[in-house]
């Protein structure tokens, strides 16, 4: 009987050192990723392809019909036209090169920017041109401009865009409650396998120019007619949003100030979609590729409050759309 024990107890002692031997061996599993606060704390900090923090210091990267103008007469700004090679055909600036959106920085990365001021990227409304000119930016571009009202300011020709789309519909429906901030949370999960800031950087910059502009885009009768759906950002200052009103359930996010990590970045959701706006829809493009870029499901309200409440904007004196931007410049077939 005992040896029958001690036998049991040898073969318990090898199976515990078999066991335990085997733990020792085994690889410590390595910590999930999270792709997105490491790309955010890199574009934040002075590592990044700008060397500074563009979102909250720079952004937007704007120029006008005008500026274009005056250095294309002498040569020192690139324009690069991302409209359809139909629309290009039918009229265009001169000395302007038709390139598809999923196209531009591979164009851009191949171009000696030396003789140029500026590389101005624009398209119908300023809008899609705010959005590449976003992802040209944190690329390291820092030359790269979106030119304001896009076609619509060069020429009457091309002016219907924004004239068909400021309007007074929802004037009526603008609130001046608040709304509080969502609660701190996590970041968006991506999946690019990469590891490193610039690694994801290059990665997401790439998937953004192949879906395009449209999934980071929203009409304002889809928004208002599903309110409830939607996490709704109000890129204005403060006083604004308070003073002026605003989309109803709209959460104030300070430009320049809120979107890192340090402050509100984290009190966006992460499962549902965030409706970003500001004054005409040109900022909001900026805005919605940099929080597209992150993996928030973000959208850029089309035409900003020039599509909700343009007289009243007018009589606040905040940044409109009129005839007056048109300025009537010579164009080329």
């Amino acid at each position: 009987m005992k040896r029958t024990n001690l036998w049991i107890l040898s073969i318990l002692l090898a199976f515990v050192f078999v066991t335990s031997c085997k733990k020792d061996d085994d690889p410590v599993p390595t910590p999930a990723v999270n792709e997105s606060e490491i790309l955010a704390t890199f574009l934040e900090s002075t590592s990044s392809p700008l060397g500074k923090d563009y979102v909250n210091s720079d952004m937007p990267s704007i120029t006008s019909a005008t500026d274009v103008f005056t250095l294309n007469q002498t040569g020192q700004v690139y324009i690069i036209d991302i409209r359809s090679a139909t629309d290009f055909a039918t009229g265009h600036i001169a000395n302007a090169h038709n390139v598809a959106l999923g196209d531009i920085l591979t164009h851009v990365n191949a171009l000696d920017q030396t003789p140029y001021q500026k590389v101005a990227i624009v398209c119908y409304s300023g809008q899609t041109a705010g959005f590449a000119a976003l992802l040209l930016r944190i690329a390291g571009f820092d030359k790269v401009f979106s030119m304001k009202w896009g076609m619509c300011s060069w020429n009457a020709v091309f002016a219907t865009g924004w004239q068909n789309a400021i309007g007074n519909t929802y004037a009526t429906q603008l609130v001046k409650t608040a709304t509080a901030k969502g609660p701190v949370g996590n970041m968006p999960v991506l999946s690019t396998g990469k590891t490193t800031g610039p690694e994801i950087l290059e990665a997401r910059i790439a998937a953004l120019l192949a879906e395009g502009y449209g999934p980071a885009k929203i009409d304002n009768k889809t928004l208002f007619d599903n309110l409830a759906n939607y996490y709704i950002v109000n890129y204005w200052p403060a006083d604004q949003y308070s003073d002026f009103g605003h989309v109803p359930g709209a959460i104030q996010y300070t430009p320049k100030a809120s979107m890192k990590l340090a402050a509100d970045l984290k009190t966006l959701p992460t499962n549902k979609p965030i409706v970003d706006y500001c004054y005409t829809g040109q900022t909001s493009s900026f805005l919605s590729a940099y929080l597209r870029l992150l993996g928030y499901d973000a959208k850029s309200l089309l035409y900003g409050v020039n599509g909700l409440a343009h007289d009243d904007m007018a009589a606040a004196g905040m940044t409109i759309f009129t005839d007056a931007q048109i300025m009537g410049y010579d164009y080329v077939q």
